[in-house]
């Protein structure tokens, strides 16, 4: 039978509207410069998805809804997918530059998936400089998070130039049909009638950690009463660390978003990150949160809108391995932490991340953040709808959970080939929201390089790329702080047989020719005068 859809996951359905969308992306750049044949076509991609398909099975899955919105929807796997539906072709307008691709991209990614189709599309972008091109690729959150989207690209990729072959298992499933509409309608039904004890349940398991919940944590109160029921119940002896309450500031990018966006992208050096890592002594997202929380403040501060409170930035943090059972495509918790754009020291800046990053991985070691996952299946699904589109409009227009969010997806430290092109980088794109606000920065580590992507509602934020800049002048600042860069220690070659053959042609060359000189020298040239008796024995 066909999966169902968690109801963590519906939320990502739930709450899509005109302007708030719920699919995540990545904008892969190729050089394919040095493939046999030149630039891959749009053919030979739809070529490579075919033959890769059992590798990325939410590229196959198609939503199917219940009636009277009685249960959360079902996956429903497609025998055959239209290529010429999700896979599509265009070129940019000369000079195809950064921020020519940029704007196109950002048009794209402002445009809602089809869910009558499976929640994908791929874009293959030429007119790039330097003859690169790019695939733009969005799938909806409500399949993927960050973690399982980098493995259906990764899917799609290989670590060298010559492309595997990776055909299907023999004895592969069949494709998993959803259940006919009188069999959803009871099993809806029957979910309904259970909903009572599962409240409880909810209930139980929720109010110990009011304090954890985006949002319901900042009203007066929530952690008073999450520590009172935690003293008193089964998790009396279970102390997570208190998390200060964190009053999130109005931005010029709070509130409710457009249906339009900017987007804006760049790389740094991962050694460079992990050089002021080791002089500072924290960890590479402290690293990256403290490049984040300048940038922001130099933003706000040169429209002289910087608040004088921190930042709250939102943190997804993932759950994989911790849920109960594989329903949730999404593994996931999102939590938060201060900001603190509000520190003139660049140094005290880092350390403060440094301390609030702890302090969240303390709560979180305490009391896993997979509770959400089990008991989010408890509300009705009807219900469950109706109250996140409601917490969407009340967060947005009165008490915004957070000012934006930042994430970081570890990815692949060796270079990655589509269609024999080579992947020289691989920037990620993901979602804003009224509630989360209308910056996005999330980052992803990719062959020795951290490669952002900067997603921003078009209004509020009309000179995203100020961010890009203001990233790598934080990241100058911090490397002049932690000292001089330590010249790099030359490795030993290792020789093999052929470069010893090859060491030994060129020392026999080098031989011959000292000796032709020496003898042109003995029958051409005459020694000069001036010289000693001892020079002119030398010279023959």
């Amino acid at each position: 039978m066909a999966q169902q859809v968690s109801a963590f996951d519906a939320q990502f359905l739930n709450f899509e509207t005109p302007t708030n969308l719920a699919h995540i992306a990545a904008l892969t750049i190729l050089d394919p410069s040095d493939r046999p044949g030149g630039a891959p076509t749009r053919e030979e991609l739809i070529a490579l998805l075919r033959r890769r398909l059992h590798l990325a099975p939410p590229l196959r899955r198609r939503l199917v809804e219940v009636p009277f919105g009685l249960d959360h929807p079902y996956w429903a796997e497609d025998r055959e997918v239209d290529f010429d539906y999700h896979v599509r072709e265009l070129a940019l307008p000369p000079p195809g530059d950064e921020h020519k691709l940029a704007e196109q991209v950002a048009r794209l990614h402002g445009r809602r998936l089809d869910r009558g189709r499976p929640l994908w599309e791929l874009y293959l972008i030429h007119g790039l400089a330097e003859g690169r091109m790019a695939v733009y690729t969005k799938v909806h959150h409500a399949a993927v998070d960050g973690v399982t989207g980098a493995e259906v690209l990764a899917a799609l990729m290989d670590f060298g130039p010559q492309v595997s072959d990776t055909p299907p298992p023999e004895d592969a499933a069949e494709p998993q049909r959803a259940p006919d509409v009188v069999e959803m309608v009871v099993r809806g039904v029957a979910r309904v009638l259970d909903n009572p004890l599962a409240l409880l349940r909810f209930v139980a398991e929720a109010v110990p950690r009011l304090d954890e919940v985006p949002f319901v944590s900042q009203l007066p109160g929530a952690g008073r009463v999450s520590r009172f029921v935690r003293s008193i119940g089964s998790d009396a002896d279970v102390n997570p660390p208190e998390l200060p309450r964190m009053v999130v500031p109005r931005t010029p990018f709070s509130g409710p978003i457009s249906e339009h966006r900017r987007f804006a992208f760049g790389e740094l050096p991962l050694d460079e990150v992990k050089r002021v890592k080791n002089a500072f002594g924290v960890t590479v997202n402290d690293v990256v949160m403290a490049m984040c929380a300048t940038a922001l403040r130099r933003w706000l501060a040169s429209r002289d809108e910087l608040p004088r409170q921190p930042l709250v930035a939102g943190i997804p943090v993932s759950t994989r391995g911790q849920a109960l059972n594989g329903s949730a495509a999404n593994e996931v918790m999102l939590t938060m932490t201060s900001l603190p754009t509000n520190t003139a020291d660049p140094g005290e800046r880092l350390r403060s991340v440094n301390r609030s990053m702890r302090l969240v991985k303390e709560r979180l070691a305490a009391a896993p953040a997979a509770w959400l996952l089990e008991f989010s299946q408890a509300m009705p699904a009807a219900l469950s709808a109706l109250a996140a589109r409601s917490a969407f409009r009340i967060a947005s227009r009165r008490a915004p959970a957070m000012n934006l969010m930042i994430s970081n997806v570890p990815g692949p430290q060796s270079p990655l080939y589509v269609c024999g092109a080579r992947v020289v980088a691989l920037h990620p794109m993901s979602v804003i929201t009224d509630v989360s606000g209308g910056v996005n920065i999330t980052v992803f580590s990719y062959d020795g390089r951290l490669d952002f992507g900067i997603v921003a509602d078009r209004d509020m934020v009309p000179d995203v790329w100020n961010l890009i800049d203001y990233l790598r002048d934080s990241l100058a600042d911090y490397g002049a702080m932690a000292g001089p860069a330590e010249p790099p220690v030359p490795q030993p070659r290792r020789r093999g047989k052929k470069d010893a053959e090859k060491s030994a042609e060129k020392s026999a060359e080098k031989a011959l020719d000292k000796a032709a000189e020496k003898s042109t020298e003995k029958t051409e040239r005459p020694p000069k005068a001036g010289r000693s008796a001892r020079t002119r024995k030398a010279a023959g």
